[in-house]
């Protein structure tokens, strides 16, 4: 399919584009490129419960515990999803409820922006407002959430590798990725049978 055929195929989204992806990965950073590059307003899940919370997460997960503030960033992703067209930023925990996972699927294409453990390190030392990374060695936790949360981060549509490029090189990628999943799509069912391993319903991009 020609490049200019691929790219009306994703302006012609007509679904939001989902980002998922452990704290660190660039899941805001990217999303505004991507966001950007396709005329689509870019939404940060976490800015949204703050919004709604009328404190910030660190305060929630303070006063009311991990448990409410999942229950509230279920009901705040949910409503989200109800826009069509946007790129949205999910939290690092969002799609592990299994709730908030059947929603994006149904109404997104969801991208996971996998990224390494020393990656992640490097990154979440930057900042101190991650509240899971507070209780003990970060490095740890980091290492745990990975062995958690990876299995269930690739039930999502598509899967870029993140590494230390520059966003508008990691985003360009992401995009491409989508655009081939996008294009398998579009085929339809019968396309399934006439798949080889480089053209796989759900896409993984390498790192470069």
């Amino acid at each position: 399919m020609p490049a200019r055929e691929l790219n009306d195929l994703l302006k012609d989204l007509s679904r939001s584009i989902v980002l998922v992806g452990l704290m660190g990965a660039g899941k805001s950073c990217i999303g505004r490129h991507l966001a950007q590059s396709l005329g689509r307003p870019f939404i940060d899940a976490d800015k949204e419960i703050e919004l709604a919370a009328g404190c910030r997460i660190p305060e929630i997960f303070e006063r009311h515990g991990e448990a409410a503030f999942r229950d509230g960033e279920r009901r705040v992703i949910d409503r989200l999803l109800r826009n069509p067209e946007q790129v949205l930023a999910t939290g690092g925990g969002a799609f592990m409820d299994p709730r908030t996972r059947a929603a994006i699927r149904e109404r997104s294409v969801s991208v996971w922006l996998r990224a390494d453990l020393d990656l992640l390190v490097q990154r979440t030392a930057r900042r101190n407002n991650r509240p899971l990374l507070k209780s003990g060695d970060p490095r740890e936790i980091l290492q745990k959430l990975i062995d958690e949360r990876y299995p269930v981060y690739a039930e999502t549509d598509v899967v870029v590798d993140i590494d230390d490029s520059p966003p508008k090189m990691t985003t360009e990628r992401v995009r491409r990725a989508i655009e081939d999943y996008l294009m398998v799509e579009e085929r339809g069912p019968d396309a399934t049978a006439q798949r080889g391993p480089e053209d796989p319903a759900h896409r993984e991009v390498g790192a470069t």
